[in-house]
């Protein structure tokens, strides 16, 4: 059997029907390409895993990150955990890094392979691949993200599977959930890695999915922030200049009004937290 041309990893907790969407609009546009898609899940109580169960092109992978077992409170991993576990496991040559909150205007996956492949065929040594994104609900223009150094990170987007094994994949332990997405990035360009836009792959990203698990998130901000900082300064971090990076922002009309499979969820999330309806108009 040969191996997939690509992985695609997600994690996931408690947002089933954002995964449903995030699921759907991945399986479209990798139909025609050699695949495997892996879901890391955190320990959904909402029906998540029995639905992941019945999905026989997903290769899911349950690590409970809360609650008790046998009397004793479950030890909280980091984000860089989970997604390590998906890039450990995948097998194909790309491996492409999405959120079970975000959608895939068409063309975003294929278009950036493509990219991927003409960079490396050109003699550029590519370690990832970073999609222009954006907050639904929250802004209208899309953008990367330049962090340390004015280093161009992914958020949403490609990495080349042997240069995440040469780096050692994510750093599980320096942060919880913050950062580590730059942190990883960093160790590609550390290594001679060049990390590319994509200029024709773009993401609809979902920003008020599961607000309670976010809140939690956000007590993290502070100490992984510092940590970033500290493990960078005097390589790519100046304290005194306080190069912290930028992004870089770019138009663009979806045709497909892809963003308008998030309406119906967006009302009645709505309902819960009534501040979230004000938002553009997009």
């Amino acid at each position: 059997m040969n191996k997939p041309r690509m992985s695609v990893v997600l994690g996931t907790y408690n947002r089933l029907p954002f995964l449903q969407l995030a699921l759907a609009s991945i399986r479209t546009e990798i139909a025609s390409c050699a695949h495997e898609i892996f879901v890391i899940d955190g320990g959904s109580d909402d029906g998540t895993v029995p639905w992941l169960v019945m999905q026989k092109d997903i290769i899911t992978i349950v690590q409970h990150n809360r609650g008790e077992w046998q009397g004793k409170p479950l030890e909280r991993r980091s984000w860089g955990y989970f997604m390590n576990l998906g890039f450990k496991a995948a097998s194909g040559e790309y491996i492409c890094m999405l959120s079970d909150d975000c959608l895939v205007i068409p063309g975003a996956i294929t278009n950036g392979l493509n990219h991927f492949e003409a960079l490396r065929m050109q003699g550029r040594k590519v370690g990832a691949l970073a999609f222009y994104w954006r907050d639904w609900s929250k802004s209208e223009a899309y953008h990367v993200g330049y962090t340390l150094g004015d280093k161009l990170y992914v958020n949403h987007g490609f990495f080349l599977r042997t240069a995440l094994q040469e780096v050692d994949y994510i750093d599980e332990e320096t942060f919880f959930f913050y950062n580590a997405d730059g942190d990883v990035c960093l160790k590609l360009w550390q290594k001679g890695y060049a990390v590319c836009e994509s200029p024709h792959s773009y993401i609809e990203h979902y920003p008020h999915a599961n607000v309670s698990v976010r809140s939690t998130n956000y007590i993290r901000f502070k100490n992984d922030l510092e940590n970033y900082l500290t493990k960078w300064e005097g390589i790519f971090y100046d304290r005194r200049k306080n190069n912290c990076g930028h992004i870089e922002e770019k138009r663009f009309v979806d045709t497909t009004s892809s963003s308008s499979q998030f309406e119906s969820l967006h009302n009645d999330i709505v309902k819960q937290y009534p501040d979230l309806a004000i938002r553009k108009s997009l």
